[in-house]
């Protein structure tokens, strides 16, 4: 009775009607909140009937991400997938190695913070990925 929302991150986005079908008859006082947890899959997510999301990606491009969530919260599906096609080297770049770490290291490289520090055991990024998530943010224009 206190379950008020679901967070669906294995990138199909058939489970959002499966989801939606199998609670329908719970006995709530609102339906059941769907959030994604799969960055490349999230607009189409949210268009299909889900709630919003939570995502890596709007770590280092947090506006970009408000606005396809946005879009996609209002129907607009071609304006929310064009701003997810300018997303999209993040969405998969961003888990070069594991989360947090490639996205500290993104928003040092854009001087959002001053450095990419992450608490033990995990490390600083990867010389060999910096040129990956680097292409990445190009890709997005936040470099």
């Amino acid at each position: 009775e206190n379950i008020v929302g679901v967070k669906e991150a294995t990138g199909d986005v058939g489970r959002v009607k499966a989801i939606r079908d199998a609670t329908k008859d719970l006995n709530m006082d609102s339906p059941l909140l769907l959030y994604s947890g799969d960055d490349s899959t999230e607009a189409e997510f949210v268009l299909k009937g889900g709630d919003g999301c939570i995502s890596v990606t709007a770590n280092v491009a947090p506006k970009a991400m408000h606005d396809m969530m946005m879009a996609a919260l209002k129907g607009d599906e071609e304006e929310a997938m064009r701003i997810n096609k300018t997303l999209e080297s993040i969405h998969q770049d961003i888990f070069c190695e594991s989360n947090p770490i490639p996205a500290k290291w993104a928003l040092k490289r854009m001087e959002m913070i001053e450095n990419d520090f992450c608490r033990p055991p995990m490390m600083a990024l990867d010389e060999q990925y910096y040129s990956v998530v680097e292409a990445a943010l190009n890709k997005a224009s936040l470099l």
